[in-house]
This record gives structure tokens, sequence and C-alpha cells, in this order.
């Protein structure tokens, strides 16, 4: 007769409950239950077993999807831990969402060289899977290549991604709009705008087909597309964009989310490329305040410091740009290295000054 098991039963079920909760958009809720089964099971299984690792990572998931990133890091770098050494197709799952959470956490905070390491098991681990995997993995390693200037490295990995997705039945869609995205996103990095508008046009329709209109990531896309087109000077399109790609991310994301403060500097500098001075230097402000409190350290950041800079020198204030340039410089230089390009360029025009 089976001995009865009452703390690992219910651990079991308030697992179940939390994830029931999170999909239905209740992560504060589903965060408490998520507590009350790790107790639970670690006092049913002991602190490494995978059935713990599991939980820890739907509790890292709440924490994501209420934006406490550095929290949702902790439990997952806890999760990986906590597998140890242990093989198997289903820890290899576990495994693998527990690398993909770090790897996408630290590139969301622009830590892309602390980036590079899990994303790097990420392939390795994916490779004993399948397509589906294997392709994800591929692409989001891709995406760290090409935030550290490995621009050649990074169109490898996509193309070997896209690969694999291709051989994926059935193929996801929203695996090849990311892989779009991420293409056009490279053609925009190496300056050929137009081959890039294609690839983020149908980066834009497939996500659209997927998750509607409205989706956080389809903004996402749409803004991308939008920083494609005026590089090919098509600035009223690429404005039209970027003002619907930002009233979604205020309406899903709140006013004060990077991802507003990020576009709000994108709609600055295409309206500094229109000489609008004023209503550029006044979005530059509203970004400014924005990144400055959501992510401080961010490469993201720099970039919107030296566009800044480079309005306040067109408008002789030579004392302000020399200082938000330095400021752009040390960013880079802390984030991706004294060699990377861009933050060569900061420390360029800083001797320019």
């Amino acid at each position: 007769m089976a001995r009865p098991r009452p703390d690992l039963d219910r651990g079991c079920e308030l697992h179940a409950r939390a994830q029931s909760l999170r999909d239905a958009g209740q992560p504060l809720r589903a965060r408490r239950l998520c507590v009350g089964a790790l107790i639970l099971l670690r006092r049913a299984l002991g602190q490494r077993h995978p059935d713990v690792a599991n939980v820890l990572l739907e509790l890292a998931g709440t924490y994501s999807d209420r934006g406490e990133s550095q929290t949702a890091l902790l439990h997952g770098q806890q999760a990986l831990a906590c597998l140890g050494r242990s093989r198997g197709r289903d820890v290899d799952r576990l495994r693998l969402a527990a690398l993909t959470l770090i790897g996408e956490l630290l590139l969301a905070h622009g830590r892309y060289r602390e980036a590079l390491a899990p994303w790097r098991r990420a392939v390795t681990v994916a490779r004993r899977m399948g397509p589906v995997e294997l392709g994800g993995s591929l692409n989001g390693l891709g995406v760290v290549q090409r935030h550290l200037g490995r621009l050649d490295a990074a169109e490898s990995l996509y193309r070997q991604a896209l690969v694999q997705i291709r051989r994926a039945r059935p193929v996801s869609p929203l695996q090849l709009a990311s892989l779009y995205h991420n293409l056009g996103g490279l053609e925009h990095a190496r300056e050929r705008h137009a081959r890039g508008v294609p690839l983020a046009r149908r980066a834009v329709a497939a996500r659209i087909a997927a998750l509607g209109p409205g989706h956080v990531d389809v903004a996402a896309d749409r803004a991308a597309l939008a920083s494609l087109l005026v590089g090919c000077g098509r600035l009223a399109e690429a404005a039209t964009l970027y003002r619907q790609a930002l009233t979604v991310f205020r309406r899903r994301l709140g006013e004060a989310h990077f991802e507003v403060g990020f576009n709000l500097g994108n709609l600055a500098a295409l309206e500094h490329q229109r000489g609008r001075h004023t209503a550029a230097a006044r979005l530059y402000r509203r970004a400014l305040a924005i990144q400055d409190a959501a992510a401080a350290s961010h490469p993201q950041l720099a970039l919107l410091l030296a566009n800044f800079a480079a309005l306040r020198r067109e408008q002789g204030r030579e004392a302000e740009a020399l200082a938000l340039l330095r400021r752009a410089a040390s960013i880079y230089a802390r984030a991706l290295g004294p060699r990377h390009p861009d933050t060569l360029a900061a420390r360029r025009s800083i001797a320019d000054a």
C-alpha cells in the first residue's frame, strides 16, 4: 500500500493552480501559491529536485510578468542550480527554460557580455532536444552577438536558426516573426535600411496574425520597422508607427516603462532629423527621465544621451553636450567594453568637442 504524500500532493496542486492563474494574467495571486508550493515540495523532495526547479521557474515568471527583473533573475538562477548535473529530457527542458529566462533578463538589462554564457549553454542543451528549441536558442545567442557588435557572427546564428525553425512541424509563426525582426535589425545595424524593411514588414504581419494588432510584441515590431524607415528617409510613415507602438506600450506596460522611454527617444531623434529642435528636446528630456529611472546603466540609455548631445551641440550648448557624451561613453564602456564601436564613437565625439 502506497504511503500518503500530503506535502507532495498539496504542493503539486498549488503549482498547477498557480500556472492557471498566471496564464489568466494574475501573477500576484499565482506568486502566493508558488511560494506555498515551494515550501511543501522542498519539504517532500529536498532542495535539489526537478519539481522544485519547476516551481522556482514559475515563481520567477510571476516576477518577470510584473517587471521585477532582478528578483526574477535570482529565482531563475536558483532553478538552474537546483537541477545540478541531473540529466534526462525533462531535466533538459527545465534547464533550457532556466537558461533562456536568465539570458532574456540579462539582455533586457543591457548586460550583453554576461548574457553570452547562458545563451551558449542554452544552445548546447537545445542540440539534445529538437529544431524548435535549437532555433530559439540560436536566435537568442545571435541577438547577444549583434548587441556586442559582432554582426557576422549574429547573421550566421540567425541563418542557422532559420534552418532549424523551418525544419519544425508545424512551423512556429512567432519564431519566424522573431527571426525576421532580428534579421531586419541586423540590416539596420549595417545601415542597409532598404534591405531590412521587407524583413521587418514580414515580422509585423506574422506577429499580428498570431497575436493581434494590440500586442506588445507587435508594437516592438512596428518600432523596429519605423527605425528602418527613418534610415530610408520615410519620416512621416515612421512617426506614425512610433506613435502606434507608444500607444500600446503605455497601455500595456505603463508610462514609466523602459520601452516607453526608448521609443520616445526614437521619436525625438526623428523630430531632430526633421529639424524640429524644440519638439525633439522636449521628447529627449521625457525619454531621459524614464530611462534613467528604469535602467540607468543600459546601453540604449547611452544611445539616447549621445543623440541628445548631438542636438545640444547643434543648438550651441557645448557644455551640456559634452556632459551628455561623457556619460554615454562611460555607460558604453561598462556595458559593452572599451573597444566596442559605440564606445569608440562616443569617445571620438568627446575628442572632437
